[in-house]
């Protein structure tokens, strides 16, 4: 039987990532998740439902994220399912939890570095829209790849 495990996600840090490494180095990123869904019902009425995951990353990008990201940061991932089970001490009952392994993470704006940089000492222009698209002039001479 085939099967396929993939989970993409768009959420926002519930709280700020911890960042440990294993006895062999590999760092390792451990965060929450907030995912929100809002919906409209028949009757015309707004809802909104969050679901909270848990999410470790690892490597380089664990190490990105403890640096860039923090409590409340958007960020866009595509992971895999894990079930992590274990036996309750204090009770003896056995105990299970659904979580995401990141393998890509895309950061959507917000974050923070950990030590901040430097503002830049240059002036920008008010009125000039560094997001707006310019004109590009082609002459006959230019050579054009397409």
């Amino acid at each position: 039987m085939s099967s396929f495990n993939k989970v993409i996600l768009m959420g926002n840090l519930t709280r700020d990532p911890e960042l440990k490494y294993t006895p062999k180095g590999t760092a390792v990123a451990k965060f929450g998740l907030a995912v929100n869904r809002v919906w409209r019902t028949e009757t015309g009425e707004k809802k909104e439902e969050v679901t909270f995951v848990d999410v470790d990353v690892f490597g380089k990008t664990a190490e990105s994220v403890s640096q860039y990201m923090r409590k409340g940061s958007p960020l866009f991932l595509e992971g895999r399912l894990k079930l992590d089970s274990w036996e309750d001490k204090q009770t003896g009952q056995k105990r299970s939890k659904l979580g995401v392994v990141a393998d890509k993470v895309q950061f959507l704006g917000g974050g923070q570095k950990q030590d901040k940089e430097p503002e830049p000492t240059s002036k920008i222009d008010p009125n000039d829209d560094p997001g707006a698209k310019k004109p590009v002039k082609v002459t006959e001479e230019d050579d054009v790849p397409f």
